[in-house]
């Protein structure tokens, strides 16, 4: 009983919920999330921590970089994120996808441009 109420104390949190359907989407670095919700790092994994608790997110460590993605092993929490990321609307959610779409594609947070080479882009 204690598991399933750390899942869904988990997913009832707004920017927990934001990062759940951005992952929705694939695999994402922690900068790629800090770009695409326009938050500092530290709050991003302070949430990106209680998702993995709750078992719903997987890391992957890639050199320095941590890479995160749905669980996909657990048929009910993956049922779960499916259920609860459906429900989420697309129009809350178009600021998010514009910024990651554009940090992802060459540009920074805030127009910046921002080389694929350039050694200040996280990965």
């Amino acid at each position: 009983m204690e598991d399933l109420l750390v899942v869904f104390k988990a997913l009832a949190e707004e920017t927990r919920l934001r990062i759940i359907k951005l992952l929705e989407g694939g695999e994402l670095c922690v900068c790629d999330l800090v770009a695409a919700l326009d938050m500092s790092q530290p709050k991003i994994s302070f949430h990106l921590n209680a998702l993995k608790e709750a078992g719903l997110i997987k890391d992957r460590k890639q050199g320095k970089w941590t890479h995160y993605r749905i669980e996909a092993d657990d048929m009910f929490r993956r049922m779960l994120v499916l259920s609860v990321t459906e429900k989420i609307d697309t129009k809350f959610m178009a600021g998010d996808l514009s910024r990651l779409n554009d940090f992802i594609h060459g540009k920074g947070t805030r127009g910046k441009v921002v080389p694929l080479n350039d050694k200040k882009r996280c990965c």
